[in-house]
């Protein structure tokens, strides 16, 4: 008997361990691409999601496929360059569930360009979106976040252009950067509240952010053999590294970078030495 007891004991921890189960996840951008899966794998593990997104139409849809799941999702239009619309998300989603656990924060638009080519109306939109946007967020939801007794989790999202970039690619990269130094100091000045914060850094997904990519064969296919793997990801393979992020399992990983991206920075990619 205490030998069951203690295998069921076990079970339950180890169970317990990789859990989102009735959690609190907001999803900033969760109306296509990786946002999407990550609230439909969060809702299919259990959790409770709030999805948000500028995209009213792709947001219904998704807040309609869930509930139709069984999960308990709520949809919440807002844009995160817009003070007043992530102040009202932190009020729905804290008058929806009582708590924020988990909180993601995704959108990001890119215009790839020469430098010299780049307007300044450019530059300031893809500043405005990609980084003023995301410190919105954060800066919104983390003041919400600190006055949960059991802490969280905070994943905003880089990209291996961080690291390593190409032409055409010098806003976007730019703050991509920025975005891995603030989730820093984000998980530097939060951690006393038992607020965890990481930075995810896909490679290439297939997500409909791609399509000017995909519809040249020649670029999408140089872009899958860069990688160690010699393919592009699942919008779901960079979610379940989100989802983790929220679970017990990953409670000491903090101001992390996380790099999904198929081994694309790991090799030099140009030759392979016949061995």
């Amino acid at each position: 008997f205490i030998v069951l007891f203690l295998l069921l004991h076990v079970g339950l921890v180890m169970r317990s361990l990789f859990s989102v189960e009735n959690k609190v996840a907001v999803v900033i951008g969760a109306a296509g691409g990786i946002g999407r899966a990550i609230a439909e794998l969060f809702c299919g593990l259990g959790g409770r999601v709030v999805a948000s997104d500028v995209d009213e139409k792709g947001l219904s849809e998704l807040v309609d496929l869930l509930s139709r799941r069984g999960c308990d999702v709520r949809g919440f239009r807002a844009d995160i360059t817009r003070v007043d619309d992530v102040r009202a998300l932190v009020d729905f989603s804290l008058k929806s569930y009582g708590r924020v656990d988990a909180l993601y924060i995704l959108p990001a638009i890119n215009v790839r360009k020469p430098i010299e080519r780049y307007t300044y109306e450019e530059f300031d939109r893809v500043v405005n979106v990609n980084l003023r946007g995301s410190f919105i967020a954060l800066k919104e939801f983390l003041e919400a976040m600190k006055k949960n007794p059991e802490g969280g989790s905070v994943v905003l999202f880089s990209s291996i252009r961080h690291l390593v970039v190409e032409p055409g690619q010098s806003v976007y990269a730019a703050t991509k950067a920025a975005i891995v130094q603030l989730a820093r100091v984000a998980a530097a000045e939060y951690g006393k509240y038992n607020i965890r914060v990481n930075i995810i850094a896909p490679g290439v997904v297939n997500t409909p952010f791609v399509q000017q990519i995909k519809r040249d064969p020649e670029w999408y296919r140089a872009y899958a053999e860069k990688t160690i793997l010699k393919r592009w990801a699942d919008p779901m393979e960079i979610a379940s590294v989100a989802v983790f992020l929220a679970m017990p399992a990953s409670s000491y990983i903090t101001g992390s970078v996380i790099y999904v991206d198929g081994g694309w920075t790991a090799i030099d990619g140009r030759y392979e030495p016949k061995l």
